[in-house]
């Protein structure tokens, strides 16, 4: 199996246990503080890097770890400059270069397009300023923007804390940067995306170019389908946004990048605070959830902390098949033993806790799951095997088919839809006396945006159930407006069926769409 593979396992039927301790110090080469006489100082340009040489090991490449003769594109579709693409292919070739220069590739044109990266609508900041507003006079403002960075005069702003309902009830804290702010951070992105897509691990999908949350499910679904998984551990980093240490960040950064007008902006970020209902406080640990920047941050953490570590963990420690997939700090592993599930968990918490974080007790559970689930639950007499929910989809066993296959069947966590629905029903609520047609226009864009996310195969009865209940809530609206007693059916479906469409497959079974991305 190749490594780049996301769902590479090791099959260690003949390799003896390890110890905790040795695996730790393995994967702490990469984490520890005084790395700089392992690296390559950067004293010479970027651009003599050579071809990739992810090729000449064999492995499988994917997409964004291909090094193109031709430069990228941006998001906007623009053409990425020769001093990024040089960066990239840098990074790719020496594994362990430190980037003493990347600060002058924020240049005029860069921050210009990170502005139009930006979400035109996203609430503003503690500026108060809008996307619509910067734009106006937009050249003197970028030029004015570039010389403040370059020459030291850029400062940071605290971010807006406002808080918005997580599908358990509870509040999820977000943190709006200011505009300038935002420009800045995204046109960073984009530099150290340059670096970081060439190290980081093939099983890690969150919030990375190219890579998308459906990437994720296929791999986690082919994966549990195809290698010897009987348990899962869905494990939940409790706070993580909110209990990164800074210290911890600055030094994964530095393994990288020492360019310290670089590292002065990150730092700039962490430090800024936030302020909420007109105070401010300082920000001792933790990265805003929100910000454009906190992302990239996120993964190259957990880069450190987990990926790296888990690579030496399955080559060395375990004995049997694991699989891993993470989507920022969202982690589903398989096992095929339950012996190395159980001490993974044990030394995973060992882990973590050295990095000042912790699993959430209630929220990881260690279930059996796959194959034979089904079959050995039930010799039991313990009934139907449990279920875990990633990324908004709840997993469950299929039966085996005649043929001897084996499904992971997804579909809609029921969280999820019920914290849709009352989104929708709020929103019904405000817009009860706009125009039907304002309003079936905008129920067609909420729902077939719905679909495009959870139309999976196999989850077609879930989003029939979705559009009743979507039907339901306006014909409530209707009927309070009309101030009638009743409004039969037969009257409100073609109503309905205009606006409101019925769900259909969007996306294809998970190995179709792995195989294509990830052929053999």
């Amino acid at each position: 199996m190749h490594e780049n593979r996301e769902i590479s396992c090791t099959s260690c039927s003949k390799k003896q246990d390890r110890s905790a301790k040795a695996i730790n110090r393995t994967a702490d080469m990469n984490v520890q503080e005084k790395s700089d006489c392992a690296v390559i100082p950067v004293n010479r340009p970027n651009k003599e890097a050579q071809a990739c040489v992810e090729a000449g090991k064999g492995r499988a490449q994917t997409k964004e770890n291909i090094v193109q003769s031709h430069m990228p594109p941006t998001q906007s579709g623009t053409r990425m400059s020769q001093g990024l693409d040089g960066v990239r292919r840098a990074a790719s070739v020496r594994k362990q270069e430190r980037f003493t220069a990347l600060l002058h590739h924020l240049n005029v044109a860069l921050l210009r397009e990170s502005f139009y990266a930006l979400k035109r609508q996203a609430s503003p900041g503690i500026d108060g300023m809008t996307w619509q507003e910067y734009e106006t006079g937009l050249g003197d403002r970028i030029n004015d923007l570039h010389r403040r960075v370059h020459r030291g005069a850029y400062r940071a702003r605290p971010s807006r804390r406002v808080y918005i309902p997580k599908a358990d009830g509870r509040q999820r804290p977000l943190g709006i940067a200011a505009l300038e702010d935002k420009i800045v951070q995204q046109a960073v992105v984009t530099v150290l995306n340059q670096i970081y897509e060439a190290d980081f691990q093939g099983f890690s999908y969150g919030f990375r170019p190219g890579r998308s949350p459906h990437q994720a499910l296929d791999a986690l679904t082919v994966g549990i389908q195809r290698k010897r998984v009987n348990w899962v551990l869905d494990a939940d980093i409790r706070g993580f946004f909110d209990n990164m240490s800074h210290e911890w960040t600055m030094k994964f950064i530095k393994h990288r990048v020492a360019d310290r007008r670089m590292l002065r902006l990150i730092q700039k970020w962490l430090k800024a605070g936030v302020s909420e209902d007109g105070q401010w406080s300082a920000t001792k640990v933790g990265t805003p959830q929100g910000a454009v920047v906190s992302p990239l941050l996120a993964n190259v953490y957990l880069h450190y902390v987990f990926d790296l570590w888990v690579e030496v963990w399955r080559k060395k420690v375990a004995r049997g098949n694991v699989i891993v997939v993470r989507y920022a700090d969202d982690l589903v592993l398989g096992f095929q033993h339950r012996a190395d599930a159980e001490r993974f968990q044990s030394e995973f918490q060992e882990r973590l806790a050295k990095f000042g974080l912790e699993l959430h007790p209630e929220k990881t559970r260690l279930i059996e799951f796959g194959r034979f689930a089904v079959r050995n639950r039930k010799q039991r007499g313990e009934g139907k095997p449990e279920t875990f929910t990633f990324l908004g989809f709840t997993h469950f066993c299929g039966n085996l088919t005649s043929s001897g296959a084996f499904n992971v069947w997804r579909i809609t966590a029921k969280k999820r839809m019920v914290a849709k629905l009352n989104v929708i029903k709020a929103e019904l609520q405000h817009r009860k006396h706009h125009r039907t047609s304002e309003v079936g226009t905008w129920l067609r864009k909420v729902v077939q945006g719905y679909y495009q996310y959870h139309a999976v195969p196999g989850n077609t009865g879930q989003l029939r159930v979705f559009r009743r209940r979507i039907c339901r809530l306006w014909r409530s609206v209707l009927v309070r407006r009309s101030q009638r007693a009743q409004v039969g059916w037969d009257r409100l479906n073609p109503l309905l069926n205009r606006w409101i469409p019925h769900p259909r497959v969007l996306h294809p079974y998970p190995d179709k769409r792995f195989d294509a991305i990830h052929p053999r």
